[in-house]
């Protein structure tokens, strides 16, 4: 029996977009489990087993991102299926033209040291509040740019776009 693979690509098309790809394998543990999720169907406990809390974290952050395909599987011995997980793109296709001035911020933003990433990430994620905010209008009171802001929360794995809105994530939402 033959069996298909089906290939994926990840068109980026507004350069926010390499945030999470470039921080996706941004440690060896992330680029390490990217590999095996590229080759293999692993539940939350096989990441657990394998990469510790530093892969359990990256899985929930690849999910956040949409960089991985789910599915439920029936294992032996065990009542409940089991969710595992997959990386959902073989291939990515970078199609944009961007002023040399926001590709430096989104390369700034994507290497930018966690300690200094982080007090950013919390002037957003106060500002966003429980409810969520317009996105232009949270760019607005931290006086960033739409650029900025956007790389700064494609980055986050406590914040996420929905619609034209930024709203605190809450690990609930995807999947």
């Amino acid at each position: 029996m033959m069996s298909a693979v089906m290939h994926r690509i990840k068109v980026i098309n507004d350069i926010s977009e390499l945030v999470p790809v470039l921080r996706a394998v941004d440690s060896p543990v992330k680029l390490k489990l990217v590999q095996r999720l590229a080759e293999a169907w692993l539940t939350a406990d096989d990441v657990e087993r394998e990469f510790g809390k530093e892969g359990s974290k990256a899985l929930q952050f690849f999910e956040k991102l949409k960089l991985i395909d789910t599915r439920w599987v029936a294992r032996e011995g065990r009542r409940q299926p089991d969710k595992s997980y997959h990386f959902y793109y073989s291939t990515v296709n970078i199609n944009t033209t961007t002023p040399l001035s926001e590709i430096s911020e989104i390369l700034s933003i994507a290497s930018m040291p966690d300690r200094d990433y982080t007090k950013l990430e919390k002037r957003i994620y106060d500002a966003v509040g429980v409810e969520g905010r317009f996105f232009s209008d949270v760019g607005e009171e931290l006086g960033m740019t739409p650029t900025r802001l956007k790389g700064l929360v494609k980055r986050s794995d406590k914040l996420e776009y929905r619609g034209h809105r930024i709203e605190r994530f809450d690990g609930e939402s995807t999947g």
